[in-house]
């Protein structure tokens, strides 16, 4: 998937009416999700990724220790959105990743986070079984 077509989807997915809106969006979650994961799982999460992409998991300061709510919030002061828009901003960016992603690498992400995270995953879970 190129970056035009990864954004256009995030664009769809949030309904948003620009594709920098999407990058945006984009840029929040998955720089959050970088900080979260190792630093080998956040670049095995970000090869398939498109290069205007993958950096946002690739540049983060990985192996960081927080929890849901906090990674909510990180994503919240990156998107300027409130938590509940944030978490689903979440959901959908990874449901796109989940499309692009090799089968089976967004469930070692998963393996990487505690039980607490699974709401992360719902439309990544819907895209897959869909």
């Amino acid at each position: 998937m190129d970056y035009d077509s990864f954004l256009g989807q995030v664009q769809n997915e949030l309904e948003l009416s620009s594709t920098g809106e999407a990058a945006r969006a984009t840029r929040a979650v998955l720089t959050t999700l970088g900080e979260r994961l190792e630093e080998g799982e956040a670049s095995d999460l970000a090869a398939p990724l498109p290069m205007e992409i993958d950096r946002f998991l690739l540049e983060a300061e990985s192996g960081q220790r927080f929890d849901y709510d906090e990674f909510v919030d990180r994503v919240v002061e990156r998107g300027g959105e409130d938590r509940s828009e944030a978490a689903y901003q979440a959901q959908a960016v990874l449901g796109v990743v989940s499309e692009t992603a090799p089968e089976g690498e967004l469930e070692e992400v998963k393996a990487q986070l505690p039980p607490e995270y699974e709401d992360l995953f719902e439309v990544a879970e819907r895209a897959t079984d869909g």
